[in-house]
């Protein structure tokens, strides 16, 4: 049953919702390791890692929004159900209990490296069927990227 008629053919659609739905799941379990991470960083650096995974966690409850509403939008029902994130996640596994700030760091690079492969992929497989859905993706895996980039900076 589809309560929203997509614009786009079936083909199409089944592409782009491949893409959205590895998008969602990656950003729901991208925000659930961050804060993770966040509870039980220790260290050195706590204050400026503890805040920057609290960046992370809005960027990625942000941005799992906006792709889930672009799949309802295309009559695509999103499913961010905790089972399909944690079957569906391209992220590792994060580390249980305290977490020293050098590993927080070194985790959440990895995290997001992960995402960001898997987002980059999606861009490319989205470019023809729907450039909206595209245009969505490249601005999640710009301000991921950002992100990538002032973790690898935090370790140096």
């Amino acid at each position: 049953m589809y309560v929203v008629k997509s614009p786009l053919s079936d083909a199409n659609l089944k592409t782009v919702s491949e893409a959205l739905q590895g998008a969602l799941v990656d950003l729901v379990d991208l925000a659930l390791v961050a804060k993770q991470i966040h509870w039980n960083v220790v260290g050195q650096r706590f204050r400026s890692v503890h805040l920057q995974l609290d960046e992370v966690v809005s960027l990625a409850r942000t941005h799992s929004d906006t792709v889930a509403e672009r799949a309802a939008a295309l009559g695509i029902s999103p499913d961010g159900r905790a089972a399909t994130v944690a079957v569906g996640s391209g992220i590792g596994v994060t580390p249980e209990g305290w977490v020293d700030d050098t590993a927080a760091v070194g985790a959440l690079v990895d995290a997001l490296g992960a995402v960001i492969a898997r987002m980059r992929e999606r861009i490319t497989a989205t470019g023809e069927p729907d450039p909206v859905t595209q245009d969505i993706l490249i601005t999640v895996t710009a301000d991921l990227e950002k992100q990538h980039w002032m973790f690898q900076a935090e370790n140096g």
